[in-house]
């Protein structure tokens, strides 16, 4: 399967039953439907995939089950997200085992590294594997800027090939180009402007709300990418008011409440985590109908993600 950082990534929720399991069979569906809607790959325990309250043998349980559905079409990446450069190492060995294809990983979990800190785990990590390494680099919610610099010292590692682009900042898109030209491949991590950063050139896009909403995600980039920008805007401007949950702390709960309307998933989360009550659930119900109740007919797509 040749790996290529580029078109969209489905950062995917974990889907949970009400008694705190994972429901692999609503997960095997939720792969099954992004592959069909045209994902390039799917990142497993990501932030959105309730990374943090995931044990060992839930990822593996995960990463086999969507092996079982991408048969190798497609790669499935896992989220590396700990705190112990030795457990994250640890992982990663496993999950070579279980069938992973790739991993994304996030800075040091719980402690503030610095610059040279991080640039030590990433290094480290990186070198603990052969396969592709994505950096995921959002200073917003991780608190650590992952610098021009940095990069510079992480290109040394062949294999860290990607970046997860979520400073929230759309020129440094253009600022890792300029600096790097095509030697890593971004990828848009905020689905808010998403639209931007592909026309600005980054290769694909990690998106959260195409967990709910995958064909009218993948017709965005398509669209972009065959140059059709006004068609993609159109559709980028019905889906923005939903774009926008994502970049809330209950990214989670939205966008599992986002699934569960639209027909492809539960909205079941893991404690802490509750599910959306009152106000707040009245609210976010309101913006998730009035988009369902005003979706756009997209033109065929499929043909331009094959080019």
């Amino acid at each position: 399967m040749p790996f290529i950082w580029k078109g969209v990534m489905p950062a995917l929720t974990t889907p949970m039953t009400e008694d705190d399991s994972i429901d692999v069979d609503l997960f095997i569906q939720q792969v099954d439907r992004q592959l069909r809607a045209g994902a390039s790959g799917v990142i497993i325990g990501g932030s959105l995939g309730e990374a943090s309250v995931l044990t060992i043998p839930e990822k593996e349980q995960l990463v086999h089950a969507a092996c079982s559905v991408t048969a190798g079409k497609i790669p499935v990446i896992l989220n590396i997200a700990e705190g112990n450069t030795a457990v994250a190492i640890e992982q990663i060995q496993q999950a070579e085992k279980w069938g992973a294809n790739g991993f994304m990983l996030l800075p040091p979990m719980r402690y503030r590294s610095d610059d040279a800190e991080t640039v030590a785990y990433f290094t480290t990590l990186a070198r603990a594997t052969a396969l592709p390494v994505m950096i995921y680099n959002n200073p917003v919610d991780y608190k650590i800027n992952v610098s021009l610099d940095m990069f510079e010292e992480l290109a040394q590692c062949a294999n860290i090939s990607a970046v997860k682009e979520s400073t929230r900042d759309v020129t440094n898109v253009t600022r890792l180009i300029n600096r790097f030209g095509d030697r890593f491949s971004i990828l848009c991590g905020v689905d808010t402007l998403a639209l931007e950063e592909l026309v600005t050139g980054a290769k694909g896009w990690v998106a959260g709300l195409v967990c709910a909403f995958p064909e009218e995600t993948m017709a965005i980039y398509a669209l972009v990418k065959a140059g059709r920008i006004s068609e993609a805007l159109t559709i980028y401007r019905w889906f923005m008011p939903l774009l926008e949950l994502d970049i809330h702390p209950k990214l989670v709960q939205y966008i599992k409440l986002a699934g569960q309307m639209s027909g492809y998933g539960t909205e079941w989360v893991r404690a802490p985590r509750l599910i959306l009550q009152g106000e707040e659930r009245d609210s976010i119900t309101r913006v998730i109908q009035d988009a369902i109740d005003n979706r756009p007919i997209l033109p065929e797509y499929h043909s331009l993600l094959d080019q």
